[in-house]
């Protein structure tokens, strides 16, 4: 019996499920707002959360943690740059999940997930090659 297990399975492995919400969580950092299933942006919300938890200490160890649990330098210091900051005073609840209808294909259920007092510009202008925008390397 699964009794006080959390989390949803997604017919995935474990691993694949890993590597299933870092991508998300990839994505959603980079553009601050994504649409997914409605389960996955669910199960989605505390590794992102505690990731911003994490970057808001900002101190050495931290980055340390973040490079190491998202695997890219460029995306941990967004969160200690940019959303770190943006949420010093908050304590929490820095996602927010709106239902976006059904897919097409086969009516899932779909939803948008996206930081509050997010930056409407990001979507789409964060180069991940050398962590400037799409701006900034052009000039």
């Amino acid at each position: 019996m699964r009794h006080g297990m959390s989390g949803r399975k997604f017919n995935r492995t474990s691993s694949h499920r890993k590597a299933m919400f870092k991508n998300l969580s990839h994505a959603l950092i980079k553009n601050e707002q994504i649409t997914t299933t409605l389960p996955k942006a669910k199960d989605l919300r505390p590794v992102v959360e505690k990731l911003i938890t994490l970057a808001k200490r900002a101190d050495l160890h931290a980055r340390r943690q973040l490079i190491s649990q998202l695997q890219d330098k460029d995306l941990a210091e967004k969160l200690i740059s940019t959303l770190a900051p943006r949420y010093k005073t908050r304590m929490g609840g820095y996602l927010r999940i709106l239902k976006a209808g059904f897919r097409y294909g086969d009516m899932a259920p779909m939803a948008v997930i996206e930081f509050v007092d997010r930056d409407v510009n990001a979507k789409g202008s964060y180069d991940n090659t050398n962590g400037q925008t799409i701006e900034e390397s052009a000039a």
